[in-house]
């Protein structure tokens, strides 16, 4: 096939599960030059009366040649194709929490903002989830007596650490030279970024978001923020879609103002995008910078449909939400909801024009 074009933008999705892509051959720049596209299982190859460009696809997916479907060209976006697409299944997700951190191991907590050591060495003998938000109301219904559990807050030991949908709860009372007062929050000593909150004299809450824990003997990791924030809220996301059904969610602040509302489209997608086909860059940058993308070809990511909710935004939907008890609220930092909303919106930008939007809401991806 051929279209006229100085440089193309080359954007596919692979579904997992559904074992279908759709590439995308953005609308050209203007020069008239003619290119040419070849479509073969492990790449796509452009040719121009200037030379020829191959992009290498991941190792683990192959593309079906003549499968292709579907084509159309869409004014302002480009030519578009579906086809099959052999992939392996989609990776396992690791929990949130660390998992090279064991029991009975000492740790280090970080600020993943600037790497200042929170807490050190703490040995942790217990590491639990905290039951949903609503065990109180469903142990009412359990019991055919008095709740045994009213007014006994759940609070960790000194050698414990209870895992909630976006936070850890931990005991720091060993740690801490006077005991600080509840519901103050807690604020790192060299980024003076926001990590937590106190929950009692003892609790502190740290959000999954603002801190990373490793084995003391290890070293701090040195994850770029967006990337961490995005890994972070996917799979909370994904984890809570799996157990408990849940696709819409609510991300508010710590003084529960909502920020964003987001629905989950699915959690199996492999991104591929090339911003420009030029000969020399070989890079996909997706969700980042063209300056800050890695060498990594593709992405892991999850689907959503999103909305703004600031400065008075879709404040009638954003009620509507919050009053239905299939929206699941999630809550992070005032500064890190906005942080997630910049970065929704730099992808939504970098999307092809008709994958922006459905319906009324705006589509982004976000990084496993």
């Amino acid at each position: 096939m051929a279209v006229a074009a100085a440089e193309t933008r080359v954007f596919l999705e692979v579904r997992r599960r559904l074992q279908s892509a759709l590439l995308i051959l953005g609308e050209p720049d203007e020069g008239g030059m003619r290119l040419d596209i070849s479509i073969m299982p492990t790449s796509l190859l452009m040719r121009t009366p200037d030379g020829c460009t191959e992009i290498q696809l991941p190792a683990e997916v192959r593309l079906v040649p003549s499968s292709c479907s579907g084509l159309q060209y869409i004014r302002g976006d480009g030519l578009h194709l579906r086809l099959q697409a052999h992939t392996e299944s989609s990776p396992e997700l690791t929990s949130v929490f660390n998992q090279s951190l064991q029991a009975q191991e000492c740790c280090t907590f970080y600020c993943q903002s600037c790497g200042e050591a929170t807490i050190k060495d703490r040995k942790l003998l217990r590491v639990l989830p905290l039951p949903s938000e609503n065990w109180g109301a469903l142990v009412g219904e359990w019991c055919c007596h008095p709740d045994p559990f009213a007014n006994k807050p759940l609070h960790p030991r000194e050698n414990d650490c209870f895992t909630g949908d976006t936070f850890f709860l931990v005991n720091l009372r060993s740690d801490l030279e006077q005991e600080p007062k509840a519901n103050t929050k807690v604020i790192c000593k060299r980024c003076k970024v926001v990590l937590g909150e106190t929950v009692s004299s003892e609790t502190t809450k740290f959000y999954m978001t603002e801190i990373i824990i490793q084995p003391s003997e290890g070293s701090f990791p040195n994850i770029p923020r967006s990337q961490f924030v995005q890994s972070v809220v996917a799979q909370c996301l994904v984890e809570l879609s799996s157990t408990r059904s849940t696709f819409r969610f609510t991300i508010q602040g710590q003084d529960g103002k909502v920020y964003i509302l987001l629905w989950i489209l699915n959690s199996d997608s492999l991104v591929i995008e090339q911003l420009r086909s030029s000969r020399c860059v070989r890079k996909f940058p997706l969700l980042e910078n063209a300056s800050e993308a890695d060498s990594r070809s593709a992405w892991n990511a999850v689907k959503v449909l999103y909305q703004p909710c600031i400065k008075g935004r879709n404040e009638e939907l954003a009620s509507s939400w919050e009053n239905d008890i299939s929206v699941h609220p999630l809550t992070l930092p005032s500064a890190t909801c906005l942080e997630l909303l910049l970065m929704l919106s730099r992808n939504n930008a970098s999307l092809p024009l008709s994958l922006r939007q459905m319906n009324s809401f705006q589509v982004a991806f976000l990084k496993i």
